[in-house]
């Protein structure tokens, strides 16, 4: 009788890792692998500190429109409309657009918070004049040619991490860096 139950356990315990690796591929693929294939980047979120001082940085204030680039799980773009200004998200991970809409409707935001799934580099920038970005290395020489021919003057961006490489910024709190498009 003892190892029968010991045969169960072994077996439940094969079918449980095995559930847990499917599911970790399956969040492995969708976070990542796929939204590089559609010319976004893997998933990585600011963590709540970071969030708040790039809200901050920005000196964002009622009537302004911001957007998220690569808005991942939605979290800055929330709390963007938190901070009383239009917020959109541009998101090409299906997966992740779902999920940001999902919190932004619990959060009752729907009205000043949007996520597009829509990638950025083909979308025109030029109606905000506020931007932030978690970006990658690789994609911030293009990024700041893109902004700097889309944005307005007095337009604010927010780069969380990594820097332009010709574009000198006004202030740094932390890992968020400001630059003003002159």
């Amino acid at each position: 009788m003892e190892s029968v139950f010991t045969t169960t356990l072994i077996f439940l315990f094969a079918i449980a890792s095995f559930t847990f690796i499917v599911a970790v591929s399956f969040f492995a693929i969708f976070l990542n692998i796929i939204p590089i294939m559609l010319g976004g980047a893997f998933f990585a979120a600011s963590d709540k500190k970071e969030v708040k001082r790039m809200i901050l940085i920005s000196g964002v204030k009622p009537g302004d429109k911001a957007v998220d680039l690569g808005s991942g799980d939605g979290r800055l773009v929330i709390a963007l409309a938190k901070a009383r200004v239009q917020a959109h998200g541009y998101e090409v991970n299906p997966i992740l657009v779902w999920w940001s809409r999902r919190k932004i409707k619990k959060a009752g935001l729907s009205s000043k918070a949007f996520i597009h799934r829509q990638n950025f580099w083909n979308s025109d920038l030029s109606g905000f004049n506020v931007v932030s970005v978690f970006g990658i290395k690789y994609m911030m020489s293009k990024l700041e040619a893109k902004l700097k021919k889309e944005l307005k003057p007095g337009a604010r961006v927010v780069s969380n991490y990594f820097v332009f490489p010709n574009w000198k910024h006004s202030k740094k709190e932390g890992n968020a860096y400001l630059y003003l498009k002159k």
